[in-house]
Protein backbone atom coordinates (compact mmCIF):
# COMPACT_ATOMS: atom_id res chain seq x y z
CA UNK A 1 0.00 0.00 0.00
CA UNK A 2 1.34 3.44 -0.85
CA UNK A 3 1.91 5.69 2.16
CA UNK A 4 -0.51 8.34 0.85
CA UNK A 5 -3.33 5.84 0.36
CA UNK A 6 -2.48 4.14 3.65
CA UNK A 7 -3.00 7.37 5.55
CA UNK A 8 -6.49 8.11 4.24
CA UNK A 9 -8.42 5.90 6.70
CA UNK A 10 -6.64 7.73 9.52
CA UNK A 11 -7.25 11.11 7.88
CA UNK A 12 -10.96 10.39 7.39
CA UNK A 13 -11.87 8.02 10.25
CA UNK A 14 -15.59 8.70 10.08
CA UNK A 15 -15.94 7.00 6.68
CA UNK A 16 -16.63 3.34 5.99
CA UNK A 17 -13.19 2.03 4.97
CA UNK A 18 -12.24 -1.50 3.92
CA UNK A 19 -8.55 -2.23 4.40
CA UNK A 20 -8.29 -6.02 4.82
CA UNK A 21 -6.58 -7.64 1.85
CA UNK A 22 -9.12 -10.36 0.88
CA UNK A 23 -12.04 -7.93 0.66
CA UNK A 24 -9.98 -5.36 -1.21
CA UNK A 25 -8.95 -8.06 -3.67
CA UNK A 26 -12.56 -9.07 -4.27
CA UNK A 27 -13.71 -5.47 -4.71
CA UNK A 28 -10.86 -4.78 -7.13
CA UNK A 29 -12.34 -7.16 -9.70
CA UNK A 30 -15.22 -7.34 -12.11
CA UNK A 31 -16.14 -10.02 -14.64
CA UNK A 32 -13.07 -9.40 -16.79
CA UNK A 33 -12.43 -13.14 -16.69
CA UNK A 34 -15.05 -13.49 -19.45
CA UNK A 35 -12.09 -12.54 -21.66
CA UNK A 36 -8.95 -14.73 -21.68
CA UNK A 37 -7.04 -11.65 -22.85
CA UNK A 38 -8.15 -9.47 -19.95
CA UNK A 39 -7.68 -12.33 -17.53
CA UNK A 40 -4.02 -12.52 -18.54
CA UNK A 41 -3.57 -8.76 -18.30
CA UNK A 42 -5.50 -7.91 -15.13
CA UNK A 43 -5.25 -10.82 -12.72
CA UNK A 44 -3.61 -9.61 -9.52
CA UNK A 45 -4.31 -5.90 -10.01
CA UNK A 46 -5.80 -4.35 -6.87
CA UNK A 47 -6.50 -1.18 -4.94
CA UNK A 48 -4.83 -0.15 -1.70
CA UNK A 49 -8.09 0.66 0.09
CA UNK A 50 -11.84 0.74 -0.50
CA UNK A 51 -14.25 3.36 0.82
CA UNK A 52 -18.07 3.33 0.82
CA UNK A 53 -19.42 6.88 1.03
CA UNK A 54 -23.02 7.41 2.11
CA UNK A 55 -23.69 11.02 1.10
CA UNK A 56 -22.32 13.98 -0.83
CA UNK A 57 -20.25 15.18 2.12
CA UNK A 58 -18.40 11.87 2.36
CA UNK A 59 -17.84 11.70 -1.40
CA UNK A 60 -16.45 15.23 -1.24
CA UNK A 61 -14.02 14.31 1.55
CA UNK A 62 -12.59 11.41 -0.45
CA UNK A 63 -12.41 13.39 -3.68
CA UNK A 64 -10.60 16.27 -1.98
CA UNK A 65 -8.10 14.02 -0.19
CA UNK A 66 -7.31 12.06 -3.37
CA UNK A 67 -6.88 15.25 -5.38
CA UNK A 68 -4.55 16.83 -2.83
CA UNK A 69 -2.36 13.73 -2.51
CA UNK A 70 -2.68 12.73 -6.22
CA UNK A 71 -4.08 9.31 -5.30
CA UNK A 72 -5.78 7.32 -8.12
CA UNK A 73 -9.51 6.86 -7.61
CA UNK A 74 -11.56 4.13 -9.30
CA UNK A 75 -15.36 4.17 -9.09
CA UNK A 76 -17.31 0.96 -8.54
CA UNK A 77 -20.97 0.07 -8.66
CA UNK A 78 -21.57 -3.67 -8.25
CA UNK A 79 -18.65 -4.85 -10.39
CA UNK A 80 -20.91 -6.63 -12.88
CA UNK A 81 -19.11 -5.24 -15.94
CA UNK A 82 -16.92 -7.39 -18.17
CA UNK A 83 -14.19 -5.02 -19.31
CA UNK A 84 -11.83 -4.64 -16.36
CA UNK A 85 -12.99 -1.08 -15.81
CA UNK A 86 -13.52 -1.65 -12.08
CA UNK A 87 -9.95 -2.92 -11.80
CA UNK A 88 -7.41 -0.27 -10.73
CA UNK A 89 -4.18 -0.44 -12.71
CA UNK A 90 -2.19 1.77 -10.31
CA UNK A 91 -3.53 0.92 -6.86
CA UNK A 92 -5.03 3.83 -4.97
CA UNK A 93 -8.61 3.95 -3.71
CA UNK A 94 -11.78 2.29 -4.95
CA UNK A 95 -14.91 4.28 -4.19
CA UNK A 96 -17.71 1.73 -3.83
CA UNK A 97 -20.95 3.63 -4.47
CA UNK A 98 -23.29 0.89 -3.26
CA UNK A 99 -24.25 2.73 -0.04
CA UNK A 100 -25.16 5.85 -2.01
CA UNK A 101 -28.44 4.34 -3.07
CA UNK A 102 -31.65 6.35 -2.72
CA UNK A 103 -34.38 7.15 -5.19
CA UNK A 104 -34.70 10.90 -4.64
CA UNK A 105 -37.96 11.60 -6.46
CA UNK A 106 -40.22 10.42 -9.23
CA UNK A 107 -42.78 12.20 -11.39
CA UNK A 108 -44.80 11.12 -14.42
CA UNK A 109 -42.24 9.92 -16.93
CA UNK A 110 -39.09 10.82 -15.01
CA UNK A 111 -37.15 10.00 -11.83
CA UNK A 112 -33.89 10.98 -10.14
CA UNK A 113 -31.80 8.54 -8.12
CA UNK A 114 -28.34 8.23 -6.63
CA UNK A 115 -25.73 6.40 -8.68
CA UNK A 116 -25.33 3.46 -6.29
CA UNK A 117 -28.95 2.33 -6.23
CA UNK A 118 -29.50 -1.19 -7.49
CA UNK A 119 -31.60 -1.33 -10.63
CA UNK A 120 -33.84 -4.08 -9.30
CA UNK A 121 -34.55 -2.10 -6.13
CA UNK A 122 -35.24 1.08 -8.09
CA UNK A 123 -37.50 -0.69 -10.56
CA UNK A 124 -39.51 -2.33 -7.77
CA UNK A 125 -39.93 1.01 -5.95
CA UNK A 126 -41.10 2.72 -9.13
CA UNK A 127 -43.68 0.02 -9.88
CA UNK A 128 -45.02 -0.07 -6.33
CA UNK A 129 -45.30 3.68 -5.84
CA UNK A 130 -46.24 5.07 -9.25
CA UNK A 131 -47.00 2.27 -11.71
CA UNK A 132 -43.92 3.20 -13.73
CA UNK A 133 -40.77 1.22 -14.46
CA UNK A 134 -37.27 1.57 -15.86
CA UNK A 135 -37.08 1.64 -19.64
CA UNK A 136 -34.30 -0.95 -19.69
CA UNK A 137 -32.94 -3.67 -17.45
CA UNK A 138 -29.58 -5.34 -18.00
CA UNK A 139 -29.48 -9.04 -17.25
CA UNK A 140 -27.54 -8.18 -14.07
CA UNK A 141 -30.32 -5.89 -12.79
CA UNK A 142 -30.60 -7.60 -9.38
CA UNK A 143 -27.14 -6.36 -8.39
CA UNK A 144 -26.09 -3.80 -11.02
CA UNK A 145 -26.33 -0.12 -10.09
CA UNK A 146 -27.79 2.82 -11.96
CA UNK A 147 -24.41 4.55 -12.14
CA UNK A 148 -22.74 1.36 -13.32
CA UNK A 149 -25.28 0.89 -16.11
CA UNK A 150 -24.80 4.49 -17.20
CA UNK A 151 -21.00 4.39 -17.02
CA UNK A 152 -20.50 1.04 -18.71
CA UNK A 153 -23.76 -0.41 -20.00
CA UNK A 154 -25.61 -0.44 -23.30
CA UNK A 155 -29.20 -0.90 -22.17
CA UNK A 156 -30.49 -4.46 -22.09
CA UNK A 157 -34.04 -5.71 -21.94
CA UNK A 158 -36.20 -2.81 -23.02
CA UNK A 159 -33.84 -1.65 -25.77
CA UNK A 160 -36.23 -3.20 -28.29
CA UNK A 161 -38.70 -0.48 -27.32
CA UNK A 162 -36.59 2.47 -26.23
CA UNK A 163 -33.25 1.89 -27.88
CA UNK A 164 -29.98 2.01 -25.96
CA UNK A 165 -29.26 4.42 -23.12
CA UNK A 166 -27.56 6.62 -25.72
CA UNK A 167 -30.86 7.28 -27.53
CA UNK A 168 -31.89 10.91 -27.02
CA UNK A 169 -34.45 11.28 -24.24
CA UNK A 170 -33.41 8.31 -22.12
CA UNK A 171 -30.90 10.12 -19.88
CA UNK A 172 -32.16 13.58 -18.91
CA UNK A 173 -29.40 14.87 -16.66
CA UNK A 174 -26.68 14.12 -14.14
CA UNK A 175 -25.23 15.57 -10.96
CA UNK A 176 -21.44 15.26 -10.90
CA UNK A 177 -18.53 16.24 -8.66
CA UNK A 178 -15.11 17.49 -9.71
CA UNK A 179 -11.98 15.74 -8.46
CA UNK A 180 -9.92 18.62 -7.11
CA UNK A 181 -8.80 19.99 -3.76
CA UNK A 182 -12.05 21.95 -3.45
CA UNK A 183 -14.55 19.68 -5.22
CA UNK A 184 -17.41 21.38 -7.00
CA UNK A 185 -20.86 19.94 -7.69
CA UNK A 186 -22.25 20.53 -11.18
CA UNK A 187 -25.59 19.80 -12.81
CA UNK A 188 -25.35 18.58 -16.40
CA UNK A 189 -28.23 18.46 -18.86
CA UNK A 190 -28.89 15.36 -20.98
CA UNK A 191 -26.44 16.04 -23.84
CA UNK A 192 -23.68 17.06 -21.40
CA UNK A 193 -24.35 14.03 -19.22
CA UNK A 194 -23.97 11.73 -22.22
CA UNK A 195 -20.32 12.78 -22.50
CA UNK A 196 -19.80 10.55 -19.43
CA UNK A 197 -21.77 7.59 -20.82
CA UNK A 198 -19.68 4.50 -21.65
CA UNK A 199 -16.61 6.16 -20.13
CA UNK A 200 -16.47 3.82 -17.11
CA UNK A 201 -15.92 6.63 -14.62
CA UNK A 202 -12.73 7.76 -16.37
CA UNK A 203 -13.85 11.29 -17.13
CA UNK A 204 -16.23 12.16 -14.31
CA UNK A 205 -17.62 11.26 -10.89
CA UNK A 206 -21.40 10.79 -11.25
CA UNK A 207 -23.49 11.29 -8.12
CA UNK A 208 -27.07 11.26 -9.40
CA UNK A 209 -28.90 10.55 -12.64
CA UNK A 210 -32.20 11.83 -13.97
CA UNK A 211 -33.81 9.20 -16.19
CA UNK A 212 -36.91 8.80 -18.34
CA UNK A 213 -39.40 6.12 -17.29
CA UNK A 214 -41.97 3.88 -19.00
CA UNK A 215 -45.45 2.72 -17.97
CA UNK A 216 -45.26 -0.55 -16.08
CA UNK A 217 -46.69 -3.63 -17.84
CA UNK A 218 -47.54 -7.16 -16.86
CA UNK A 219 -44.79 -8.96 -18.77
CA UNK A 220 -45.29 -12.49 -20.08
CA UNK A 221 -42.22 -14.66 -20.67
CA UNK A 222 -42.05 -17.30 -23.40
CA UNK A 223 -39.61 -19.68 -25.03
CA UNK A 224 -40.23 -20.64 -28.66
CA UNK A 225 -38.05 -23.35 -30.21
CA UNK A 226 -37.26 -24.02 -33.87
CA UNK A 227 -35.48 -26.76 -35.76
CA UNK A 228 -34.13 -24.21 -38.26
CA UNK A 229 -31.99 -21.24 -37.20
CA UNK A 230 -33.08 -18.96 -40.03
CA UNK A 231 -36.73 -19.57 -39.20
CA UNK A 232 -36.05 -18.60 -35.58
CA UNK A 233 -34.19 -15.49 -36.67
CA UNK A 234 -36.91 -14.33 -39.04
CA UNK A 235 -39.64 -14.97 -36.45
CA UNK A 236 -37.74 -12.81 -33.95
CA UNK A 237 -37.27 -10.11 -36.56
CA UNK A 238 -40.99 -10.11 -37.42
CA UNK A 239 -41.86 -9.57 -33.76
CA UNK A 240 -39.24 -6.85 -33.42
CA UNK A 241 -40.68 -4.96 -36.40
CA UNK A 242 -44.32 -5.20 -35.25
CA UNK A 243 -45.13 -1.74 -33.89
CA UNK A 244 -48.39 -2.78 -32.27
CA UNK A 245 -46.77 -5.39 -30.02
CA UNK A 246 -45.38 -4.11 -26.73
CA UNK A 247 -42.23 -6.08 -26.03
CA UNK A 248 -39.28 -5.96 -23.67
CA UNK A 249 -36.90 -8.71 -24.81
CA UNK A 250 -36.30 -10.69 -28.01
CA UNK A 251 -33.20 -12.89 -28.20
CA UNK A 252 -32.23 -15.79 -30.46
CA UNK A 253 -29.91 -18.50 -29.12
CA UNK A 254 -28.50 -20.83 -31.75
CA UNK A 255 -28.00 -24.48 -30.91
CA UNK A 256 -26.05 -25.58 -28.83
CA UNK A 257 -26.37 -22.45 -26.62
CA UNK A 258 -29.80 -23.46 -25.20
CA UNK A 259 -28.12 -26.53 -23.75
CA UNK A 260 -26.12 -24.29 -21.41
CA UNK A 261 -29.33 -22.93 -19.82
CA UNK A 262 -29.59 -25.61 -17.15
CA UNK A 263 -32.48 -24.00 -15.22
CA UNK A 264 -34.55 -24.08 -18.42
CA UNK A 265 -33.46 -27.52 -19.55
CA UNK A 266 -36.96 -29.04 -19.36
CA UNK A 267 -38.23 -26.46 -21.86
CA UNK A 268 -35.38 -26.56 -24.38
CA UNK A 269 -35.33 -29.72 -26.50
CA UNK A 270 -31.88 -30.86 -27.55
CA UNK A 271 -30.76 -29.74 -30.99
CA UNK A 272 -33.25 -26.86 -31.17
CA UNK A 273 -32.69 -23.12 -31.54
CA UNK A 274 -34.50 -20.94 -29.01
CA UNK A 275 -36.15 -17.52 -29.07
CA UNK A 276 -36.44 -15.84 -25.66
CA UNK A 277 -39.38 -13.44 -25.42
CA UNK A 278 -40.69 -10.99 -22.85
CA UNK A 279 -43.78 -9.08 -24.00
CA UNK A 280 -46.98 -7.49 -22.69
CA UNK A 281 -49.42 -10.23 -21.67
CA UNK A 282 -52.37 -9.13 -23.89
CA UNK A 283 -50.29 -9.93 -26.98
CA UNK A 284 -50.04 -13.65 -26.12
CA UNK A 285 -52.46 -15.01 -28.79
CA UNK A 286 -50.87 -12.86 -31.52
CA UNK A 287 -47.33 -13.89 -30.63
CA UNK A 288 -48.18 -17.57 -30.39
CA UNK A 289 -50.11 -17.56 -33.67
CA UNK A 290 -47.13 -15.97 -35.41
CA UNK A 291 -44.82 -18.60 -33.89
CA UNK A 292 -47.02 -21.43 -35.12
CA UNK A 293 -47.22 -19.94 -38.62
CA UNK A 294 -43.43 -19.95 -38.81
CA UNK A 295 -42.91 -23.45 -37.46
CA UNK A 296 -42.09 -22.58 -33.87
CA UNK A 297 -43.21 -24.42 -30.74
CA UNK A 298 -43.99 -22.57 -27.50
CA UNK A 299 -42.30 -24.68 -24.83
CA UNK A 300 -42.49 -22.31 -21.85
CA UNK A 301 -44.76 -19.52 -20.65
CA UNK A 302 -44.67 -17.68 -17.31
CA UNK A 303 -46.39 -14.69 -15.75
CA UNK A 304 -44.37 -12.34 -13.52
CA UNK A 305 -45.62 -14.17 -10.43
CA UNK A 306 -44.70 -17.57 -11.89
CA UNK A 307 -41.25 -16.33 -12.92
CA UNK A 308 -40.70 -14.99 -9.39
CA UNK A 309 -41.74 -18.34 -7.94
CA UNK A 310 -39.24 -20.06 -10.23
CA UNK A 311 -36.44 -17.92 -8.80
CA UNK A 312 -35.28 -16.76 -12.22
CA UNK A 313 -36.60 -15.05 -15.32
CA UNK A 314 -35.70 -15.00 -19.00
CA UNK A 315 -33.95 -11.63 -18.78
CA UNK A 316 -31.41 -13.46 -16.62
CA UNK A 317 -30.75 -15.84 -19.51
CA UNK A 318 -30.28 -13.10 -22.11
CA UNK A 319 -27.65 -10.46 -22.90
CA UNK A 320 -24.36 -11.29 -21.17
CA UNK A 321 -26.07 -13.63 -18.73
CA UNK A 322 -26.19 -15.99 -21.71
CA UNK A 323 -22.40 -15.77 -21.75
CA UNK A 324 -22.22 -16.37 -18.02
CA UNK A 325 -24.38 -19.52 -18.19
CA UNK A 326 -22.27 -20.84 -21.07
CA UNK A 327 -18.95 -20.15 -19.31
CA UNK A 328 -20.15 -22.02 -16.26
CA UNK A 329 -20.48 -25.07 -18.48
CA UNK A 330 -17.44 -24.53 -20.71
CA UNK A 331 -14.63 -22.19 -19.64
CA UNK A 332 -12.94 -22.53 -23.04
CA UNK A 333 -15.58 -20.22 -24.51
CA UNK A 334 -15.38 -16.44 -24.75
CA UNK A 335 -17.51 -13.88 -26.58
CA UNK A 336 -17.72 -10.83 -28.82
CA UNK A 337 -19.99 -7.79 -29.04
CA UNK A 338 -21.19 -7.06 -32.56
CA UNK A 339 -23.80 -4.89 -34.25
CA UNK A 340 -25.41 -5.35 -37.64
CA UNK A 341 -26.54 -2.82 -40.25
CA UNK A 342 -30.30 -2.16 -40.08
CA UNK A 343 -31.96 -3.61 -43.17
CA UNK A 344 -28.99 -5.94 -43.75
CA UNK A 345 -28.92 -7.50 -40.30
CA UNK A 346 -30.50 -10.86 -41.10
CA UNK A 347 -28.26 -11.48 -44.09
CA UNK A 348 -25.19 -10.44 -42.10
CA UNK A 349 -26.05 -12.79 -39.24
CA UNK A 350 -26.50 -15.69 -41.64
CA UNK A 351 -23.28 -14.81 -43.48
CA UNK A 352 -21.20 -14.75 -40.28
CA UNK A 353 -22.59 -18.14 -39.28
CA UNK A 354 -21.72 -19.49 -42.73
CA UNK A 355 -18.15 -18.17 -42.55
CA UNK A 356 -17.32 -19.29 -38.99
CA UNK A 357 -19.38 -22.43 -38.56
CA UNK A 358 -19.06 -24.10 -35.17
CA UNK A 359 -16.26 -21.74 -34.14
CA UNK A 360 -18.90 -19.09 -33.37
CA UNK A 361 -22.22 -19.77 -31.63
CA UNK A 362 -24.70 -17.06 -32.56
CA UNK A 363 -26.64 -15.15 -29.90
CA UNK A 364 -28.58 -12.16 -31.22
CA UNK A 365 -30.47 -9.46 -29.32
CA UNK A 366 -33.06 -7.42 -31.21
CA UNK A 367 -33.09 -3.70 -30.49
CA UNK A 368 -33.99 -0.30 -31.83
CA UNK A 369 -30.98 1.83 -32.63
CA UNK A 370 -30.44 5.28 -31.17
CA UNK A 371 -32.15 6.73 -34.27
CA UNK A 372 -35.10 4.33 -34.10
CA UNK A 373 -34.25 1.63 -36.65
CA UNK A 374 -34.95 -2.03 -35.90
CA UNK A 375 -31.94 -4.33 -36.07
CA UNK A 376 -30.06 -6.80 -33.93
CA UNK A 377 -26.83 -6.84 -32.06
CA UNK A 378 -25.03 -10.01 -31.06
CA UNK A 379 -23.11 -11.43 -28.14
CA UNK A 380 -21.86 -14.55 -29.94
CA UNK A 381 -19.90 -17.18 -28.10
CA UNK A 382 -16.48 -17.95 -29.55
CA UNK A 383 -14.50 -21.16 -29.13
CA UNK A 384 -11.25 -19.58 -28.01
CA UNK A 385 -7.97 -20.93 -29.37
CA UNK A 386 -5.44 -18.08 -29.50
CA UNK A 387 -5.47 -14.30 -29.17
CA UNK A 388 -4.28 -14.06 -32.78
CA UNK A 389 -7.26 -16.10 -33.99
CA UNK A 390 -9.59 -13.93 -31.92
CA UNK A 391 -8.19 -10.88 -33.72
CA UNK A 392 -8.76 -12.66 -37.04
CA UNK A 393 -12.40 -13.29 -36.17
CA UNK A 394 -12.89 -9.62 -35.26
CA UNK A 395 -11.29 -8.60 -38.56
CA UNK A 396 -13.54 -11.00 -40.47
CA UNK A 397 -16.64 -9.39 -38.95
CA UNK A 398 -15.46 -5.91 -39.87
CA UNK A 399 -14.65 -7.02 -43.42
CA UNK A 400 -18.29 -8.07 -43.71
CA UNK A 401 -19.50 -4.64 -42.56
CA UNK A 402 -20.33 -5.83 -39.03
CA UNK A 403 -19.40 -3.47 -36.21
CA UNK A 404 -17.35 -4.97 -33.36
CA UNK A 405 -16.98 -3.33 -29.97
CA UNK A 406 -14.02 -5.32 -28.70
CA UNK A 407 -14.62 -6.65 -25.16
CA UNK A 408 -11.04 -7.92 -24.90
CA UNK A 409 -9.38 -4.60 -24.10
CA UNK A 410 -9.54 -2.22 -21.15
CA UNK A 411 -8.51 0.79 -23.25
CA UNK A 412 -11.72 2.70 -23.88
CA UNK A 413 -10.89 3.80 -27.42
CA UNK A 414 -9.79 0.30 -28.47
CA UNK A 415 -13.13 -1.13 -27.39
CA UNK A 416 -14.96 1.11 -29.85
CA UNK A 417 -14.78 0.31 -33.57
CA UNK A 418 -12.78 3.10 -35.17
CA UNK A 419 -12.79 4.53 -31.69
CA UNK A 420 -11.46 7.91 -30.84
CA UNK A 421 -12.77 10.00 -28.00
CA UNK A 422 -14.30 13.30 -29.00
CA UNK A 423 -12.87 16.67 -28.12
CA UNK A 424 -15.97 17.21 -25.95
CA UNK A 425 -15.30 14.02 -23.94
CA UNK A 426 -11.69 15.07 -23.36
CA UNK A 427 -12.82 18.56 -22.39
CA UNK A 428 -15.18 17.01 -19.84
CA UNK A 429 -12.25 15.00 -18.48
CA UNK A 430 -10.22 18.16 -18.00
CA UNK A 431 -13.18 19.91 -16.42
CA UNK A 432 -14.09 17.19 -13.93
CA UNK A 433 -10.73 15.42 -13.40
CA UNK A 434 -7.96 17.95 -14.07
CA UNK A 435 -5.24 15.81 -12.46
CA UNK A 436 -6.16 12.61 -14.35
CA UNK A 437 -6.83 10.57 -11.21
CA UNK A 438 -10.06 8.82 -12.23
CA UNK A 439 -9.50 5.23 -13.38
CA UNK A 440 -6.03 6.08 -14.76
CA UNK A 441 -4.55 4.07 -17.61
CA UNK A 442 -7.87 3.32 -19.29
CA UNK A 443 -7.81 6.16 -21.87
CA UNK A 444 -5.30 6.19 -24.71
CA UNK A 445 -5.90 9.93 -25.13
CA UNK A 446 -5.02 10.58 -21.48
CA UNK A 447 -1.72 8.79 -20.85
CA UNK A 448 0.37 8.76 -17.69
CA UNK A 449 1.47 12.34 -18.29
CA UNK A 450 -1.98 13.53 -17.28
CA UNK A 451 -3.54 16.79 -18.35
CA UNK A 452 -0.55 18.16 -20.23
CA UNK A 453 -0.07 14.96 -22.24
CA UNK A 454 -3.79 14.83 -22.99
CA UNK A 455 -3.78 18.43 -24.12
CA UNK A 456 -0.98 17.57 -26.54
CA UNK A 457 -2.92 14.54 -27.77
CA UNK A 458 -6.01 16.66 -28.37
CA UNK A 459 -4.06 19.04 -30.59
CA UNK A 460 -3.43 16.16 -32.96
CA UNK A 461 -7.11 15.39 -33.42
CA UNK A 462 -8.61 16.26 -36.80
CA UNK A 463 -10.82 19.29 -36.77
Amino acid sequence: MTSSAASLPQQLPGLDWITDAPRIGRLSQDFFWFSPVLKRQLTGKRADAVVRPRDDHEVRQVASACAQARIPLTLRGAGTGNYGQSVPLDGGVIMDMSAYNRCLWQRPGVARAQAGIRLGDLNRELIETSGQELRWLPSTYRSATLGGLFAGGFGGAGSIGYGPLAAPGNILGAKVMTLEAEPQILELDGPQAMLLHLMWGANGLVLELEIALAPAHEWLESLVTFGDFEAALRFADALARSPGLVKKEIAVLADPIPGYMTALKAHLPEGQHAVLLVYAAPAQPIVEALAAERGGQVTYRASPAEAAANGHNLIEHAWNHTTLHALKADRSLTYLQTAFVPGQHLEQVLRIRELLGNELLMHTEFIRTADGQTTCTALPLVRFSTEARLDDIIALHRAEGVRVNNPHTFIIEEGKQGGELSAAQLAMKRRLDPHGLLNPGKMRAWPAGGAQAAAGSEKKEPA
